[in-house]
């Protein structure tokens, strides 16, 4: 049986292990922090990545109905820019992080080892497997998944070269508010400032803000208060039913992004193509990621038409060719995708964050015009919009 180590059990790391298994592959997966879970809040999950999901088995993850409440872009005293239903928006499934993750890892069976506490150090490879190290242990697979973050440690190691986590210019903070609402929700923006919220699927509402600041400024509940609590209703209620408030300066990786495969070692999620939230794309892009590896790992050894074997998925054999033209696909596949969100993140975080009173005046009419243009374009149009 071929086997892998998955480095890192976020959102993809976990997803990319169950794929694997699924693929008849043995899988041990690290993880640095003491206990396996998730922290955080919100996350959106767009119809692509349910679908992976389903197709990987992970139950749970419902599609949302379209809010009954107007929705859409607002300014910070409550008027309409444009409305979703204008635009014909999908609604996403939102749902809490740390569910999603117990979902996904719910799936891991016999074939899945996890193991908490180990940090990576380094990575290296040969013709015949790969090796990642601790302090003091080294396990050696047939394939290493770095799902381990913006700030990977082994794609540093095998592109030293390439510039990294770059700052936005902005920070984010996030909560999750458990109060009565009958606003659809939506994205409100000021100058240097927005604001936008969604129902989870457990009813409660999760919220995120931006503003503009210097990396390592830092902020708090009190913070994000005093910044928005004199916004439209019913933000100032949703800041004050929310017990905690996480706060996190935003990051992406610098373009071009480097190659996805390097020999025996896959990058994946963040590790690969960190971007902003502005698209709520990167847990899912992580998701994707891991479909899109199994399939090609599947697709590798798949029977031609003429032959007699079964059609069910079977391990991909580590010794073969296969191996390098499964990764290659992958590659080819998912670093185009990826670069574009990533490149379309930044740039409506850049629009989001326009300060200067006559730009954002300008930013907005030409929303609301776009709204109306595509308003008499639907159903043809489809626009995303998605929270940070």
């Amino acid at each position: 049986m071929s086997t892998a180590i998955v480095v890192g059990a976020g959102i993809g790391g976990v997803t990319a292990a169950v794929a694997l298994q699924r693929c008849g592959w043995q899988v041990t997966v690290l993880e640095r922090a003491p206990e396996l879970g998730e922290v955080g809040a919100g996350i959106s999950v767009w119809p692509s990545a349910v679908a992976v999901l389903e197709e990987l088995g992970v139950k749970g993850v419902e599609k949302a109905a379209a809010v009954s409440k107007p929705a859409g872009m607002r300014k910070p005293d409550g008027r309409w820019v444009v409305e979703a239903a204008d635009l014909g928006v999908e609604i996403p499934v939102m749902i809490h992080r740390a569910q999603l993750h117990d979902l996904i890892t719910a799936e891991f069976g016999p074939a899945v080892t996890v193991r908490t506490g180990f940090t990576v150090t380094g990575v290296e490879q040969d013709d015949s497997g790969v090796s990642v190290r601790s302090a003091d242990e080294e396990l050696r697979a047939d394939l290493v998944v770095a799902a381990d973050g913006l700030r990977s440690v082994i794609r540093s190691a095998l592109h030293p070269e390439h510039k990294g986590p770059q700052y936005s210019g902005y920070t984010a903070y996030r909560g999750i508010a458990d109060v009565d609402t009958d606003d659809g929700g939506g994205e409100t923006w000021g100058r240097g400032q927005r604001f936008g919220f969604a129902r989870l699927i457990d009813g409660r509402i999760y919220w995120y803000a931006t503003a503009n600041q210097r990396a390592g400024q830092g902020g708090d509940h009190a913070a994000v208060t005093k910044a928005f609590g004199d916004w439209h209703d019913p933000i100032p209620k949703l800041l004050a039913g929310s017990a905690t408030v996480l706060q996190n300066d935003i990051y992406d990786l610098a373009l071009p992004l480097v190659p996805f495969t390097h020999g025996r070692v896959v990058l994946l999620g963040d590790a690969a193509h960190a971007m902003t939230p502005n698209l709520g794309r990167g847990a899912c892009s992580a998701i994707e990621d891991a479909g899109a590896l199994a399939r090609h790992l599947t697709e590798s050894t798949a029977p031609t038409p003429l032959s007699n074997e079964s059609t069910a998925p079977t391990a991909l054999s580590a010794e073969s060719g296969a191996l390098s033209a499964a990764l290659a696909a992958y590659d080819a596949e998912r670093r185009p995708a990826t670069t574009k969100l990533v490149r379309r993140s930044r740039s409506i975080g850049r629009a989001g964050q326009l300060e200067n009173r006559v730009v954002c005046a300008v930013r907005d009419g030409l929303f609301r015009l776009g709204g109306k243009l595509v308003s008499l374009r639907r159903p043809r149009s489809k626009v995303e919009q998605s929270p940070v």
